[in-house]
């Protein structure tokens, strides 16, 4: 039987993405999937596929997207901060350690993009700076030097990643899409996901 794949679009920055918590690798390990993590530039993707950054968003959109992590923080009993002392930050270096962390391998992916997130929804700090970084790349049990190798590597790949993702129909973070074509997005489309591994949907 041919095991599924899924390709993980999502953005560091994206309070949305913390959210989904360990979820989906949860969803892929009950259905055998596989998994291809693609940290991308949100904005970016943003402004290659009609979306608006949040901070240019009418005050009614902004206010009930401040509700609605609050909601959702209660509901997936996961603390956040609504409005963390370190965002927006550059998400480049921290999209990098994945990347190189992911072509190395020795670790636990899932939990660094997590822990990366966390870091800066939940703990008030710059995921932007190095010694972050690489805190988050020997937690989830990888080698902090990650932080400092395959730049070049790293951008060319996040690049790519943003080009995947407009190529694929993704539009915003976290988007799950299958080798089947199936198109998730968001961490509250995550049960969406678990029942067409299923062959439910």
């Amino acid at each position: 039987m041919r095991m599924a794949h899924i390709d993980y679009y999502f953005a560091t920055v994206s309070p949305f993405t913390y959210l989904a918590g360990l979820r989906m690798e949860e969803i892929a390990q009950r259905h055998g999937a596989t998994v291809t993590y693609k940290p991308l530039d949100i904005l970016a993707l943003f402004a290659r596929t009609g979306g608006t950054p949040p901070k240019e968003r009418h005050p009614s959109r902004q206010e009930y997207r401040l509700q609605e992590l609050q909601r959702l923080s209660v509901l997936n009993d996961m603390p956040i901060n609504l409005k963390p002392a370190h965002w927006p930050t550059n998400p480049a270096p921290s999209s990098y350690a994945i990347i190189a962390a992911q072509q190395a391998g020795g670790g636990d992916l899932g939990r660094l993009a997590h822990g990366i997130c966390r870091a800066c929804w939940a703990e008030e700090r710059d995921i932007a700076q190095d010694e972050v970084v690489r805190d988050c790349l020997s937690d989830a049990g990888f080698d902090p030097a990650l932080a400092d190798k395959g730049l070049l590597a790293g951008a060319e790949t996040y690049e790519r990643n943003l080009e995947d993702a407009v190529a694929a129909g993704a539009f915003g973070a976290p988007f799950y899409i299958t080798d089947s074509g199936g198109r998730f997005w968001g961490q509250d489309r995550l049960h969406h996901l678990d029942r067409h591994l299923a062959g439910e949907l």
